[in-house]
C-alpha cells in the first residue's frame, strides 16, 4: 500500500475577501475530486483571503501510479485560472 500526500501553497490573486477565496478554492476541489480518486481538504492559511494550503491525499498499491497520478493534479493545478502555484511537496509513504 502506497500514501501519497501532496501538499499545496495556492495564491488567489483576484480574491477581495474569503467569500471570492472560498469560491475559487472550492472551485479547484470540486474539480480536481470529480476527475481523480483522491481526498481533497483546505488546511492552511484559513483567514488569508489571498493564499490557501491544500492537501491532497491519495492512496493506491503502486508507487509509480501514485506518483504519476499527484504530477498530473499538479500540473491541472497550474492551468487552474483562478489560483496560482506557489509551491508543491509531494511525499510518498
Amino acid at each position: 500500500m502506497v500514501i501519497g500526500v501532496l501538499q499545496l501553497s495556492l495564491a488567489i490573486p483576484d480574491a477581495m475577501s474569503l467569500k471570492d477565496k472560498r469560491r475559487a478554492v472550492k472551485s479547484l476541489k470540486d474539480r480536481l475530486a470529480a476527475r481523480h480518486n483522491i481526498s481533497i481538504a483546505e488546511v492552511d492559511d484559513l483567514d488569508e483571503h489571498r493564499q490557501s494550503g491544500v492537501a491532497v491525499v491519495m492512496v493506491s498499491n503502486e508507487r509509480r501510479f501514485t506518483e504519476s497520478c499527484l504530477s498530473k493534479i499538479v500540473d491541472e493545478v497550474r492551468k487552474h485560472r483562478r489560483v496560482s502555484l506557489l509551491d508543491y511537496d509531494v511525499e510518498l509513504i
